[in-house]
């Protein structure tokens, strides 16, 4: 019987909510006896040790309860997204305006599909990153602008960068 994810989110996303926390992430890797289901969860204030124990606790239980995940052995994994976390909702790329990202586009835009810039703005379905502050590999060619607008609807992959 294959799991099904969706009802497995809903789970986590009740459980998180009762938490004070906001869930990232869910996947599942692997399959027959090797698999693991890894949530990831964040807070404003950061997420602590307990925040993961607390969620892994009380959706586990819930998972056993509803046989939401059936087919045998799992392992549960609960952590924080990271210094570079994901970004891949709508509500992440507006919490993260002004951060440095890393993003890479489906289709080239300006002939480029790998940019890496401030988030200057997100709003409609679009994002605006700043490109002057850009490592050398990412700068914008001469004579292009330093300011790139790009449809959320566009982007493959996004990350935050870590500014320590």
């Amino acid at each position: 019987m294959a799991v099904d994810l969706d009802h497995v989110r809903a789970i986590v996303e009740r459980v998180a909510a009762s938490l004070g926390v906001e869930v990232v992430e869910v996947e599942l890797r692997g399959g027959g006896k090797s698999r693991m289901l890894r949530i990831f969860i964040d807070k404003p204030t950061g997420v602590t040790h307990e925040d993961c124990a607390s969620l892994s606790r009380e959706a586990s239980t819930i998972f056993d309860v509803e046989d939401a995940m059936p087919g045998g052995p799992y392992v549960l994994e609960v952590s924080s997204p990271g210094l570079d976390r994901k970004l891949s909702r709508a509500a992440d790329f507006e919490r993260f305006q002004g951060s440095r990202v890393k993003l890479t586009t489906k289709d080239p835009v300006n002939g480029n599909r790998h940019f890496e810039g401030r988030l200057e703005r997100f709003g409609a379905g679009r994002l605006t990153l700043d490109l002057a502050e850009a490592r050398k590999k990412f700068r914008p060619k001469e004579g292009t602008a330093e300011k790139l607008d790009i449809e959320l609807a566009n982007v493959e992959k996004a990350n935050l960068v870590p500014e320590i």
